[in-house]
């Protein structure tokens, strides 16, 4: 596979304060995150009692933290009182023993000059820990063979993500949010050990250099390490305000340093919520109803508890819950449960009766999210109107690791637990809630996760609360509970059913003069922690990439019917966009079929110069596919473009008829992607073959079906992915940019299934308007 990577932009500024409160520029946050932000933060002004976003007192834990002795602890960038309370930077000591979990700043040097760099966002595969230390390094001028990386502890005040106001991972704005914060940091430790250094050497500081992390005197020839001047950097103030590096003088970020978690995780060494055993733990599997929200009626354990290492059965909210030595002795005692569910007021419609009725609620206009022009009298008065419908089934996220939750209590009544936490406070809060305990006494060790898709995101911290939940009803041994991979299938939130129904009028120039589109589906958020996020009644989730539609059409109309489902929905990878890019990237294609105009020169020529980001990705990927250019025999080529979480991507793919009915072929795929400053092309890359290849997969054979209230598929025997086989040769090209970093870890998934159905119609002539292909291609 290919990538290629432009120079970077020298135009990339420059100088930044230390004290600058807050993160970068909202202009930089994705519209989703804004809403985000804005929803925590009222429901925390609303009710700090019960707050699931827990700040303890910044104080006190650096007070608890200051008595570990040996090495520098840097943190920075904190919010509001916290910083007039303690200045711009607070400086404390830690061991940086390995193999502890790292207490609250960013940077922490050990006499050993290992630098560990403490990480607010979780890693679970998309490359968080490898990026933002990145920042570090370069700004720190260290080695990449010192760095190091931990999960950062539960703490809003100093790990907050500053596009949701609380600290947590989603939106592709890991990066995005933190870039120039961990810039900082580096930069705040590597002035720190150079005025140590120049105090010890009696030199002026500003003699001093740094590179690969060793500090150097040329005039005296003294040389010294980080960890050499670490005890005495930790005395120092920290400075008021630093000087970024300009893009000139950049040695790391831009380049593919290696990724700090690849080793580990290749030789089985990497610690997994799986992986974490306690002395004296019981596993915890819970039998769930199989319709959502059902009630046990009645329940035998007469058998389960006879099997060997079962240990207790006990009643959950959310299931029948068995105790176990082991996790065959608990799945083995949840199969022997005799249950009998109640099923009153539960879901019984089957995904084809869902359809029917959101099918024919997406007739007419629901609720107005964009209204320009008079879309309704110039579809009356068009001489040339073209109707489409796409349907969209509910998916399930299946993350690779099952979902998994350790949970403790010391003796002293403090609880310590152990996840794939991407809402690290959420799931602080919850837990103490339910437990009775202070926010501040439960330690959360954020896991390395095998996945989530946004599985992990959910606004009740399902699995934290469901460990917290099975411990109380025992209060005694630690416990894991383990979803199986059938159990979140079956069991878990998925991205809602939708339909679109788009509309569109043609001039007899073949320009499109109007375009009306009503969405049918779940509200996400409706119902949530998250409800603010709405606006006149609007999930912003459901009509990004539609509402905000770059082509120059005058008459444009969008619209939303919340329907409602007994199904739990969730943002699955790209939330919305996932329905919307296909949408109107596959009507869009359809129209300029009509006309006779050339798929890639007509998207240019309706976006103008309004939108040259995504001109010049679209350009990029056309020029990689030499698009134009004669085809073999038996192929045909097809091309998308979307804008998503502030990345612009395009993609071009190549298809024959593949050895399935109805299912294509993918030969090669071009991705042309403009995030930003490019922190790791590797990583980059490796996200755009990932989503890619997420999002076709999903297109070509994903579904979940509901049959009687019932999820029908239960592992990926049923549940079809992308198979290694499958995936097609991709060539990834990363437009420069002097913007900011922007998402990387959703943006290419949206436009995927786009560019394959347009690929397949000027193949075989066909439209594919209900998706995955796997089930009939033609609607």
């Amino acid at each position: 596979m290919t990538t290629h990577l432009t120079p970077r932009n020298p135009k990339l500024t420059a100088e930044h304060d230390v004290a600058t409160p807050g993160g970068p520029a909202s202009a930089g946050s994705p519209t989703i995150a804004d809403s985000m932000a804005a929803a925590f933060a009222a429901k925390h002004a609303a009710a700090p009692s019960a707050a699931i976003l827990a700040n303890p007192n910044r104080r006190t834990v650096l007070q608890g933290a200051a008595s570990i002795g040996g090495g520098l602890l840097i943190g920075l960038q904190l919010p509001g009182k916290a910083r007039a309370e303690s200045g711009a930077a607070a400086v404390i000591k830690g061991n940086g023993t390995a193999g502890t979990f790292a207490p609250n700043a960013f940077v922490r040097i050990a006499p050993d000059s290992t630098v560990t760099v403490l990480i607010k966002h979780i890693e679970f595969g998309q490359g968080t820990y490898t990026g933002l230390s990145t920042l570090v390094a370069d700004e720190l001028d260290a080695d990449w063979a010192q760095m190091r990386a931990e999960h950062a502890p539960a703490n809003d005040a100093l790990y907050k993500n500053f596009a949701f106001g609380l600290q947590g991972t989603g939106g592709s704005t890991a990066i995005a949010n933190a870039h120039e914060q961990m810039r900082k940091a580096g930069a705040a430790a590597k002035a720190m050990l150079v005025e140590a250094a120049a105090t010890a050497w009696g030199v002026p500081a500003g003699e001093i250099t740094v590179s690969k992390g060793q500090l150097k005197h040329p005039g005296s020839g003294k040389v010294g390490t980080f960890g050499e001047f670490a005890d005495a950097a930790a005395a120092l103030t920290p400075p008021s305000d630093v000087k970024l590096k300009t893009p000139d003088q950049f040695t790391l970020i831009g380049t593919d340093v290696p990724k700090l978690d690849t080793k580990s995780k290749t030789t089985g060494t990497a610690t997994f919520t799986l992986d974490v055993v306690r002395d004296g733990m019981l596993t915890v599997l819970l039998a769930r109803p199989p319709r959502f929200g059902a009630k046990p009626k009645s329940v035998d354990d007469t058998e389960a508890l006879k099997v060997n290492g079962v240990v207790d059965v006990k009643t959950l909210p959310r299931g029948i819950a068995v105790y176990a030595k082991d996790f065959w002795a608990a799945k083995k005692g949840r199969d022997a449960l005799v249950i009998e569910w109640a099923n009153e007021g539960t879901e019984a419609r089957s995904s084809a009766q869902l359809i029917a009725e959101y099918r024919e609620k997406a007739k007419s206009p629901g609720l107005i999210a964009r209204n320009d022009g008079d879309v309704a009298g110039t579809l009356d008065k068009a001489d040339r109107k073209v109707e489409a419908e796409y349907v969209f089934p509910f998916l399930a996220h299946a993350p690779m690791e099952p979902l998994d939750y350790v949970i403790e209590k010391s003796q002293d009544g403090k609880i310590e637990v152990w996840g794939g936490a991407q809402f690290p406070t959420a799931d602080q809060g919850a837990i103490a809630q339910i437990l009775g305990v202070r926010p501040e006494d439960v330690t959360v060790n954020t896991m390395l996760a095998g996945g989530s898709f946004g599985r992990r995101a959910t606004p009740v911290a399902d699995i934290a609360s469901e460990a917290a939940t099975a411990f109380k009803a025992r209060g005694t041994e630690p416990l894991k509970i383990v979803w199986t991979r059938e159990d979140d299938i079956q069991n878990g939130y998925y991205r809602p059913l939708t339909v679109h129904r788009l509309a569109a009028s043609l001039d007899g120039d073949g320009n499109i003069t109007a375009w009306d589109e009503t969405i049918a589906t779940q509200s996400i958020v409706k119902g949530t922690a998250f409800e603010m996020m709405m606006k006149d009644g609007i999930d912003p989730t459901t009509v990004e990439g539609a509402k905000d539609l770059p082509y120059n059409i005058p008459n444009t109309r969008v619209s939303v019917h919340n329907m409602e489902a007994g199904i739990p929905p969730l943002w699955w990878r790209a939330v919305g966009h996932t329905h919307t890019a296909y949408a109107t990237e596959v009507f869009l294609d359809e129209l300029l079929e009509a006309t006779g105009k050339d798929p890639v020169q007509a998207r240019l020529d309706m976006l103008g110069d309004k939108h040259p980001r995504l001109t010049g990705v679209l350009t990029a990927a056309a020029k990689a596919a030499d698009w134009g250019s004669p085809m073999p025999e038996g192929r045909a080529r097809g091309v998308s473009l979307h804008k998503s979480f502030n990345s612009y991507v395009a993609q071009i793919a190549e298809v024959s008829e593949g050895d399935e009915a109805g299912i294509p072929k993918v030969h090669k795929m071009w991705c042309a992607i403009d995030c930003g400053l490019a922190v790791n092309p590797n990583v980059i890359k490796a996200q755009m073959e990932g989503g890619l290849g997420y999002g076709l997969g999903h297109a070509l054979y994903g579904e979940i079906n509901i049959d009687n209230g019932t999820v029908t598929e239960a592992n990926f025997d049923s549940y079809r992915s992308l198979r290694i086989n499958e995936m097609p040769d991709v060539e990834v090209v990363i437009v420069p940019s002097d913007e900011a970093p922007t998402g990387v870890g959703e943006p290419a998934t949206p436009p995927a299934p786009a560019a394959v159905a347009n690929a397949w119609a000027t193949l075989t002539g066909k439209r594919v308007r209900q998706l995955p292909f796997s089930r009939t291609g033609d609607a």
